[in-house]
Formats: C-alpha cells, sequence, structure tokens
C-alpha cells in the first residue's frame, strides 16, 4: 500500500511540532544550535512553530496521513531576494541570547542559490520510530514529480552525511562547497536538483 499524503492546515501544528522536535533531537545542525538537553527541550519546538507558521504562510507542508512524516516547502522565484531581517528577529524572539539562531539563517540565505526558480524544501522530518521505511522520499516524490512536469529545480540545504546520502537518491547533488557553521560547527550540504526527464516509453 502507498504513503498517503496531504497538505498540512494550521490546525495540524500541535501534531506536526512534537514529530519534528523528536525528529531533530540527534541533527547536528540542531545540535549545535541547541547545546544541551534542556536548552533544546526550551526553544526548539518554539522554533519549528515559527517555521511551520512562515511556510503555511508563503509555502506549502506536507503530511503523511498517519502524522508520521512532515515536509515544509517555499516556492523560491529567480532573483536576489530583498534583504531579510528574519534570522534577527526570530533571534530576538526566541532565543536572544543565542547567536547560533540567528547564525544558520544568515549563513544559508547568503549561500541560497537564486540564478533559477525553484522549490525549496525547508525541512523534512520523519518520526524516529519510523525513520528507515522511505516514508521522507514517499513524502518528497509527488513535489518532485511536479518539478520534473514543470521543469522546475529543487534545493536543499543536508544537515548530515547521511541525510545528503538519502538527497542523492532523490536525484540531488552537490551544489558549490560545503558550510562549515563556526565555533567548530557541523557542515551542512547545498544541494540542488535539476527537473528530471526519462524517455518515453
Amino acid at each position: 500500500m502507498g504513503v498517503r499524503i496531504r497538505q498540512a492546515t494550521a490546525a495540524d501544528r500541535e501534531a506536526v511540532l512534537p514529530l519534528v522536535d523528536a525528529a531533530f533531537r540527534g541533527d547536528p545542525v540542531s545540535q549545535w544550535i541547541f547545546p544541551g538537553a534542556a536548552h533544546y527541550d526550551r526553544v526548539h519546538g518554539q522554533m519549528m512553530g515559527a517555521f511551520f507558521d512562515l511556510v503555511l504562510k508563503h509555502g506549502w507542508v506536507d503530511v503523511t496521513e498517519d502524522l508520521s512524516a512532515v515536509a515544509m516547502w517555499l516556492p523560491t522565484p529567480a532573483g536576489v531576494p530583498e534583504p531579510d531581517d528574519g534570522p534577527a528577529q526570530l533571534r530576538a524572539a526566541l532565543d536572544p541570547d543565542n547567536v547560533r539562531v540567528e547564525l544558520v539563517g544568515t549563513i544559508t540565505a547568503a549561500h541560497h542559490p537564486h540564478h533559477r526558480e525553484h522549490a525549496y524544501l525547508w525541512i523534512i522530518a520523519v518520526d524516529p520510530e519510523r525513520q528507515g521505511e522511505g516514508l521522507g522520499s514517499a513524502l518528497m516524490a509527488p513535489v518532485l514529480e511536479k518539478c520534473d512536469r514543470e521543469g522546475t529545480a529543487a534545493y536543499l540545504e543536508a544537515s548530515s552525511g547521511r541525510s545528503r546520502e538519502l538527497y542523492r537518491r532523490t536525484g540531488f547533488v552537490d551544489i558549490g562547497q560545503p558550510l562549515r557553521l563556526p565555533d567548530g560547527g557541523p557542515l551542512m550540504y547545498p544541494m540542488w536538483r535539476e527537473p528530471q526527464t526519462f524517455p518515453q516509453k
């Protein structure tokens, strides 16, 4: 049986946030931003809530019907965007003394490609007890198939070597050099996917 997918609404917020919180608990970037379990528990869920609200407003959020996986997508036009103080605002609202909250957004924004329109996969999360079942790939598939039909590219930043390998299997390739977060932080891997074409049967 295939994985049933639907678009999330604001009513799904309270179910989605614990899922994302649990899925990112071992993520290298999240651990760098919020070192220590207490810090993570206090702020990470709030940050993901802000992301969910923003993506629901400007893009779309896909979930599996059983809410075991979620993907947050932003349609991104070509052309360099206007300066954005979103990372600074996020830090001020959620964790004013934590410069890393702002740094991640500033660094990724500075390296985000804008030469072509694309679908930006901002966040994807799978219930830790369901990882390894192919839910992430299944959740991405409808969007990537739409990109293929419409000739649209896709972009993301992989936050670990493991996720980087998973994305490669769906057609993403490295674009530019990995991003090294400061203070001995982990690498992030910018990845780009050209629309795929397949020979007619």
